[in-house]
C-alpha cells in the first residue's frame, strides 16, 4: 500500500506503509479550471476545523501543535479570505510550514483524489487507500515505469539511471527494478540520478538500497507515539542478484525529498558510495493523507525514522554532498570520478582500461574545456594525405576526401580533438608535422605527415 499526493504534486511526503515508511512528493500549484469549486466562508472554516482535528490527533510532535493552530486560526480571520481553493491551499501550506518547521506539512487542492479518497475524515495510523485512489496511484506509476525514467551506456561501460519518484505498486514494481538492476549489475561503474526527485515510496527506496548491500540488514526504524517502532530490513532475496563493491555514485540537489534524500543518507551513511550536487531538501518525517472537505488532501507527519548509524535522519537539515558542484554538471563529475577511479585499478584489464581513458579525455574535456590561441590553431591548418585541415568560426575544420567538411572538437591543450558527428569514435592528433589518426577500436594512430 502506498500513499501519495495528487499526480500534479511535485516536491516532498513521506508516509509510512506497513511495515516501512514510504515518502511521497508534496504540492505544486494546481491548474486553475473552470470548474474549480469557490470557496464559502462556511466551507473555509469548515476546513480548518477538520485541519485543526486532524493535527490534534496525529502530529508527530505534540509541542509544536499549538502554534500550528494558532496560525491556522489567525490565518481564518486574516489571510484566507479567498474563494479560490488552489490560493487557499497555497497559503494553508505556507502557515503549516512556517509555525512547524516541517516540509512535510501541507494542503493541495486535488479534486480527484479527494472523490477517489471517499468520504471525508480524519487520517489514522492504519488507513488504508481506497481502491480508487490506488487505482489512480497505479495507473501513474505504469505510466512512468515506476519512475525509472532513463536507462543508459554511457562511455567506458558506465551506467546511469534516473530515477524520477519512488513508485511502488505490488507485484509490479519489483518486477521493473530487476530489469533495471540486471541493466546496471553489467556496468565497471554505476550512476544513480535523483535530481529533481520529490520522493515516493519507501518500499521502492528499499528494494534498490538491498542490491547494494547484504541481505536483513536494518536500515531504518520508524517510530510514532503510541506504537511500537517498525523496522525496515534490506530483503535477502533479489531476482537480479546484488551490485555489492560496484563503484557507485548517486547526484542529488535541492529537489531531492524524503524517499530520494531516505537512499541519498544511506548511501551515504552505509559508505556504499559518492554522493555529487548540492544538498537536498531536508525532509525526513513520515506523513498521512487524510482529505478535507470540500476538495482537499492534507498531509500530516505522524512519525520520523532513525538510521542505525547516526542515530538521527536528515530533517531539516538534508543530505550534504561529498562532492558539492553545480548539480547541473553532477552527471560530467560523476562520470570523470568513474572512470579516474577505474583507471587507477592495478588489475584492470589493458582493454578495459584504454576503454576508460578514453571516455575520460572527453568528460575532462566536457568539464574543463581546453583553450588553443588561435595562432596555434592557425598554424596546424593544411593538407594530411587527401585531408584537409581548414580554419573557420574561430576553430578547426576536418575535410575528409568526398568533401564533407565538419568541426574538430579540442579535447586537450596539445591539440588532440574528436571529430564532429562521429559520436567521439575517432580522435585526430596535429602535431603540426603529421596528422596521428585513431579509431576507438583500433590500437594504434595512423600517421599521416603534412604535405
Amino acid at each position: 500500500m502506498i500513499v501519495r499526493c495528487s499526480a500534479i504534486a511535485a516536491l516532498l511526503a513521506l508516509s509510512v506503509a506497513m511495515p516501512v515508511g514510504a515518502q511521497r512528493a508534496a504540492p505544486a500549484a494546481v491548474a486553475r479550471t473552470a470548474t474549480a469549486i469557490a470557496l464559502t466562508p462556511a466551507t473555509r472554516s469548515a476546513a480548518i476545523d477538520q485541519i485543526v482535528n486532524t493535527i490534534e490527533k496525529t502530529y508527530v510532535f505534540p509541542d509544536r501543535v499549538p502554534a500550528m493552530v494558532a496560525k491556522l486560526r489567525e490565518g481564518l480571520a486574516q489571510r484566507y479570505d479567498t474563494a479560490d481553493p488552489s490560493v487557499f491551499a497555497e497559503r494553508v501550506t505556507t502557515d503549516l510550514r512556517a509555525a512547524s518547521g516541517d516540509r512535510h506539512m501541507y494542503l493541495n487542492y486535488a479534486p480527484d483524489e479527494f472523490a477517489a479518497a471517499g468520504s471525508a475524515g480524519t487520517a489514522t495510523n492504519n488507513q488504508k487507500e481506497s481502491p480508487e485512489l490506488e487505482a489512480i496511484h497505479r495507473r501513474a506509476a505504469v505510466r512512468g515505469n515506476h519512475g525509472l525514467a532513463r536507462m543508459d551506456i554511457l562511455p567506458g561501460n558506465v551506467r546511469y539511471l534516473k530515477i524520477t519518484g519512488f513508485e511502488w505498486v505490488d507485484d509490479q514494481t519489483g518486477a521493473a527494478y530487476d530489469s533495471a538492476m540486471r541493466f546496471l549489475r553489467d556496468g565497471d561503474a554505476v550512476i544513480i540520478d535523483l535530481r529533481g526527485n520529490g520522493g515516493g515510496s519507501h518500499a521502492a527506496v528499499r528494494y534498490l538500497l538491498s542490491h547494494f548491500m547484504d541481505g536483513d540488514t536494518l536500515d531504518m526504524t520508524f517510530l510514532q507515539a503510541g506504537a511500537p517502532p517498525s523496522q525496515s530490513r534490506t530483503l535477502e532475496y533479489l531476482p537480479a542478484g546484488r551490485l555489492k563493491g560496484k563503484p557507485l555514485y548517486v547526484l542529488i540537489d535541492r529537489y531531492v525529498g524524503s524517499a530520494a534524500e531516505a537512499f541519498a543518507y544511506d548511501v551515504q551513511q552505509f559508505r556504499l558510495g559518492t554522493l555529487i550536487g548540492a544538498a537536498t531538501a531536508g525532509a525526513a518525517n513520515n506523513n498521512r493523507f487524510s482529505p478535507v472537505a470540500p476538495e482537499f488532501m492534507l498531509s500530516v507527519s505522524f512519525g520520523r525514522p532513525v538510521h542505525p548509524i547516526s542515530q538521527s535522519n536528515w530533517e531539516k537539515t538534508g543530505v550534504s554532498p561529498d562532492v558539492a558542484i553545480d548539480p547541473a554538471r553532477a552527471l560530467e563529475t560523476a562520470q570523470s570520478l568513474a572512470l579516474a577511479s577505474l583507471v587507477a585499478r592495478p588489475t584492470a584489464d589493458a582493454g578495459d582500461r584504454a576503454d576508460w581513458e578514453w571516455a575520460r579525455i572527453a568528460i575532462d574535456a566536457r568539464l574543463r574545456p581546453p583553450v588553443i590561441p588561435e595562432a596555434k590553431l592557425r598554424s596546424l591548418t593544411g593538407v594530411y594525405g587527401a585531408n584537409r585541415v581548414g580554419f573557420q568560426d574561430g576553430g578547426l575544420t576536418y575535410q575528409r576526401t568526398n568533401g564533407e567538411v565538419v568541426k574538430l572538437v579540442p579535447l586537450t591543450a596539445d591539440a588532440l580533438f574528436s571529430v564532429e558527428g562521429y559520436d567521439d569514435h575517432l580522435r585526430i592528433r596535429l602535431t603540426g608535422e603529421a596528422m596521428e589518426r585513431q579509431w576507438v577500436d583500433e590500437p594504434t594512430a595512423t600517421r599521416i605527415p603534412r604535405k
